[in-house]
């Protein structure tokens, strides 16, 4: 009788580990997409900076790295500024929402993310 007791907890412990960990900044699966606008509005911090892209005249939210993850990629204070045009790729997760894997500023390439390119 009490070898059949942790049975029943071993297997849901083995279930959990398996089972995906989607946290609320984790990434969606959705499709890769392409986005070329203006910034009109900026917050940079953590957990994630945020950037508001005027993308012929639709808004779009596009969440760009950590201030630790946007330094790697290259971006220096000043790069991501409202009135910055921008090119960016990464996944559409949700209503014209975008998590930025890399993006190009005037000839600078900046990849957030190269696992995921």
């Amino acid at each position: 009788m009490r070898r059949q007791s942790w049975l029943p907890a071993l297997l849901s412990a083995l279930l959990l580990a398996m089972a995906p960990a989607v946290a609320h900044h984790g990434w969606t699966g959705g499709e890769t997409i392409e986005l070329t606008g203006t910034i009109t509005a900026v917050r940079l911090g953590n957990p994630h900076g945020e950037l508001t892209l005027d993308v012929d005249g639709d808004s779009w939210t596009v969440e760009v790295g950590q201030p630790w993850r946007n330094a790697r990629a290259g971006l220096e204070e000043g790069d991501l500024a409202e009135g910055v045009e921008i090119r960016v790729s990464g996944e559409h997760s949700g209503d014209r929402l975008m998590k930025a894997e890399q993006l190009w500023i005037g000839d600078g390439h900046y990849v957030l993310y190269p696992g995921r390119i």
